[in-house]
């Protein structure tokens, strides 16, 4: 179990009650090697160890998920493509996968409805708290209004859990965290800590299927360039980029 501490005591109270929401354990400090840490600005995630690659937190306000929403290539780009918003213009997209939500605010940006869900109770937190604070950016409240969050495994919406959305979703989008090689260049220090405490999810292939019957119009999935498709089914089309690509499944 996580342990969530302040960076200033005035803090305590507010830090106790996300403490009681997901299910972490507040203490005024930590030596653990992993914990979450409530600041003025934010919710952050902390690796105590030299290994560290610094605070770890979601801010959809500004830089790189800023970068990509003023200069990242609109509907030209090709996560756009792979999901279908050049076609179709406000589509509904659940984001099952939803991680830190870098992807899920390309959606919203570019004017889909997209629902972020997340079964990691620490990914959950650090995004409804970057939601609550986007929510009062001015500049993008417009965008934050169309991204909504849902707690829990994507794998249950088979069952009555799926009355859980409002809404079919047109196209659903999974990045499921892939075991990568530590020494490897191309995985930032940042994903290896949020992947050591969370892990890798295993039981993709049981969530694709499940997401082919949902969908009302395609399930796109992100995989590394050389990896293999998710249960061996091969995809309606995939499209390549430099060190991943998007496997299409047309419905």
């Amino acid at each position: 179990m996580i342990t969530i501490t302040v960076s200033e005591k005035n803090l305590t109270e507010q830090a106790k009650k996300i403490a009681q929401q997901w299910g972490f354990v507040f203490s005024p400090s930590s030596h653990d090697q992993f914990f979450l840490q409530l600041t003025p600005q934010h919710l952050q995630l902390i690796q105590s160890d030299k290994h560290s690659p610094g605070p770890i937190y979601i801010d959809f306000t500004s830089g790189q998920a800023a970068h990509r929403r003023l200069f990242g290539g609109g509907k030209g780009q090709t996560l756009a493509k792979a999901v279908g918003l050049n076609k179709t213009p406000s589509p509904i997209i659940l984001d099952a996968t939803a991680g830190m939500g870098k992807d899920a605010f390309v959606f919203a940006s570019l004017g889909a409805k997209v629902i972020l869900m997340e079964r990691s109770p620490i990914s959950a937190a650090l995004l409804t708290d970057a939601l609550q604070r986007a929510s009062l950016d001015e500049e993008i409240s417009e965008i934050i209004n169309r991204m909504s969050f849902v707690y829990g495994d994507a794998r249950l919406l088979a069952s009555d859990r799926g009355s859980e959305l409002n809404e079919k979703p047109d196209i659903i989008y999974l990045d499921p965290m892939f075991p990568h090689r530590k020494k490897s260049a191309l995985v930032k220090k940042e994903m290896l800590a949020f992947q050591s405490l969370i892990g890798d999810d295993n039981d993709s292939d049981e969530l694709l299927n499940v997401c082919r019957q949902l969908a009302k119009k395609r399930v796109v999935v992100k995989r590394p360039i050389k990896a293999p498709y998710l249960d061996n089914q091969k995809p309606s089309l995939s499209m390549n980029m430099k060190k991943h690509r998007f496997d299409i499944y047309f419905v």
